[in-house]
């Protein structure tokens, strides 16, 4: 891992009309509008939908880290974030991010570990933890085999 401070950059530009392009050096383009709860398409990404594809993203990031270096294994972990948005004080704001993790862990496994570990990766995720609003983890865990 480099040092810190570490500094992400992301740009986006529009028309009057249309999607807008978010951009960053190196990354395909991905095309935004409104979600259909702001009167948009509802077919593209919305900055709401991609601010909870970033708490899944990293939630699941945070817990591979977390399970190779505590030498857990997994087969599969699905990853489902839901972002509640309300008007609070006349500001709309996210007040709760809950997550819902279904892991798959072999039947020998130590499920009560693989609990820990989903725990600990919802504690560490610094998405999560750059936000404000009620942080809900919700886990499944499977065995297979």
């Amino acid at each position: 891992m480099h040092p810190y401070p570490h500094v992400y950059t992301a740009a986006a530009s529009s028309r009057p009309e249309g999607t807008v392009a978010v951009t960053s050096t190196r990354l395909p383009e991905i095309a935004s509008a409104p979600p259909p709860e702001f009167d948009g398409p509802g077919d593209v990404w919305s900055p709401e939908t991609l601010l909870c594809a970033s708490v899944a993203d990293c939630f699941v990031l945070s817990f591979r880290a977390i399970a190779r270096a505590s030498k857990l294994e997994w087969s599969e972990l699905a990853c489902r974030v839901e972002g509640v948005l309300e008007r609070v004080d006349g500001v709309a704001q996210f007040t709760r991010y809950t997550t819902f993790a279904s892991l798959k862990v072999p039947s020998e496994s130590d499920t009560a570990k693989a609990r820990r570990l989903l725990e600990k990766a919802e504690h560490v995720c610094l998405i999560s933890n750059s936000l404000r609003g009620q942080r809900v983890l919700v886990i499944e865990a499977v065995t297979t085999g």
